[in-house]
This record gives C-alpha cells, sequence and structure tokens, in this order.
C-alpha cells in the first residue's frame, strides 16, 4: 500500500512538474518580443540617426512601420552629411524642407527586394518617379549613375534595407533645360551646343520627360571652336544645316545610359541612321573623344548626358 501511494506521489510530482515547464514555455512565448520593423532598425543603427529623424519629421513613420512590404534604399549619415554639404544646406534646412517627405519617398519601393532580385533598369519608388539602377563592370550597384549600394539585405518584419553612399533625387530638368542653364552659369557651358540644336531644329527632340531614354554625349564650348577651326568657318551658322544635324545625331544614343552601363568595346547605336559609337573604357573614350570625368552622369528627365571634349563627325 505504502509503495503504490509513494507511485501515485511520483506521478502526481512529475505531472506538476511538467505542467509548469509548459506554463513557462507558454508565457516566454506571449513574451517574445515581436521583429524589428523598418523603422526601428533605422533608429536602432548608429548609422542612420539623420535619416530617422527625417522619417519622423516627414511623418512617415506610422507608414514605415506597417505591413508593406517595402524596400529601403537607406543613405547614411555620412551619404546625408556630403548631400546637405554639396547643395549649402543645413540639417536643419533639409529636415524643415516642404520636400522632405518625397525625398524620402524616392528611397522607397513597394514591395521586398532583396539583393538577388536587384537588377539593371528602372524602379518605380513611391513617389510614382522611376530611379534607375546600373550594374558597373565589377559588378557594383549604383542609382541614377551617382550614389552607390554599399551594404544590403538588412532585414526588418516589414521588409528590407540597403544603404547608400549618397542622396538619390529625381530629375526636374530635361536635357535641353540643363544645357540652356548651363549657358549662364557662373561658368558658362555648352553655349555652343545650344547654339547648334537651335540651328538644327532638334532642341524638342531633346526637351521629353521619363518616357523618353536618351543618352546625349555632349561636347563642350571649347570642342566646338576646335571644329570651327578644322571646317574653317567662324561660328555654327556657317555650319550646312544638314551636315550639323548628322553630326548633332550623332551624338545621341536611343537608350538612357550611365556610365555604369556602358562596357568596353560596346558599339552604341545613335539617331544617326546605320551609325553607331564605340566605347573604349580603359581610355575613357568615344570613338576619338575623352570623355570628362567630372562630367559624367548629368541626370536630366528624358536621359543622362556625358560630356565629351571633342565634336565626333561621322565619316
Amino acid at each position: 500500500m505504502k509503495i503504490k501511494a509513494w507511485r501515485f506521489l511520483s506521478l502526481s510530482l512529475a505531472l506538476l512538474v511538467t505542467m509548469a515547464f509548459s506554463s513557462c514555455d507558454d508565457d516566454d512565448d506571449d513574451m517574445m518580443p515581436e521583429p524589428d520593423d523598418i523603422v526601428d532598425v533605422l533608429v536602432d543603427d548608429a548609422n542612420f540617426s539623420i535619416l530617422a529623424s527625417a522619417v519622423v519629421a516627414a511623418e512617415l513613420d506610422d507608414d514605415l512601420s506597417g505591413p508593406g512590404p517595402f524596400t529601403v534604399f537607406a543613405p547614411t549619415d555620412a551619404a546625408i552629411g556630403d548631400f546637405i554639404s554639396d547643395n549649402g544646406l543645413t540639417a536643419d534646412a533639409l529636415l524643415g524642407s516642404a520636400d522632405l517627405a518625397d525625398i524620402l519617398s524616392y528611397h522607397v519601393v513597394s514591395g521586398n527586394i532583396t539583393s538577388g532580385d536587384v537588377a539593371a533598369g528602372p524602379v518605380t519608388s513611391l513617389t510614382g518617379d522611376k530611379f534607375y539602377v546600373s550594374v558597373d563592370p565589377e559588378n557594383k550597384i549604383w542609382i541614377n549613375g551617382n550614389t552607390m549600394i554599399t551594404a544590403v539585405d538588412k532585414m526588418a518584419s516589414n521588409g528590407v534595407i540597403h544603404t547608400l553612399d549618397y542622396v538619390i533625387t529625381a530629375p526636374t530638368q530635361s536635357i535641353a533645360e540643363i544645357a540652356v542653364a548651363s549657358t549662364t552659369a557662373s561658368t558658362p557651358e555648352f553655349t555652343q551646343l545650344v547654339a547648334a540644336l537651335s540651328r538644327a531644329g532638334l532642341v524638342d527632340a531633346v526637351s521629353g520627360g521619363m518616357d523618353d531614354n536618351l543618352t546625349v554625349f555632349a561636347p563642350t564650348d571649347a570642342a566646338f571652336e576646335d571644329l570651327y577651326d578644322a571646317l574653317g568657318v567662324s561660328g555654327v551658322d556657317e555650319i550646312d544645316v544638314d551636315l550639323l544635324t548628322s553630326v548633332l545625331t550623332y551624338h545621341v544614343v536611343p537608350a538612357r545610359a550611365f556610365s555604369q552601363d556602358l562596357r568596353d568595346g560596346a558599339e552604341l547605336p545613335t539617331l544617326l541612321e546605320g551609325e553607331t559609337l564605340t566605347v573604349d573604357l580603359p581610355g575613357l573614350m568615344i570613338n576619338e573623344s575623352g570623355l570628362v570625368p567630372s562630367m559624367l552622369n548629368i541626370h536630366a528627365t528624358n536621359g543622362v548626358i556625358h560630356v565629351i571634349d571633342k565634336v565626333i563627325v561621322p565619316e
């Protein structure tokens, strides 16, 4: 009788212990913290303190804490610092800007796009504006020709974050508008290119919007002066219009090609029917004309401008 009582007591204690551990497990499950959402991840990372403050200032924190999923291309504090310096701003001015929400939303894409899904081409942001992804010959990933992705796949409960080394902004001027604005800059440029486009009636051809995709290899004023000397003329008005039209259309590629998209030896089709341009990446040349390194990837609504140091004349 005592043995049976002891066995019963042992079984009872074992059952109580099992129930106690089971109860603890249930409590632990209830107390498990929720995974961090995008805003939490940004706030917790010291590299994104300015971006986190900007998200709150723009009142986007509730949206980016929602179910998503979202893909955020996130500039670091250093990246934002460079952007502020380059544009003559202050951090307070940026955080107080009326355009802050649009600037930040341009960095966000609907969906969960991990690094394995990133591909060259246009991407539509939450603003509805497109930005353009390029993959360079070393497989580095760039946006709009001037911003590199430096780290990828920082995961959050409602999406993924990729790190940028600069702030990306949507272009607001066409190729024609950029060229015209440059003619009255403190250091004027493209005065001869604008004059040539006007004489040939091609201004409208380079005045489109985001649905157009052009790459213009734009000769400097000095390059045009060299052309005038070679042709024995004093200016663009003395060049035959048909010849001038052929020369100008030979400088335009019907695609939005940032410098990172170019490949050595590639033959680029042009608007001059049947004529192509040849890329020499080691020499930084397009045909016999040199690319100006400091003036590449000038982004426009309808394409991109690369500045060259010689007018390319078709044979």
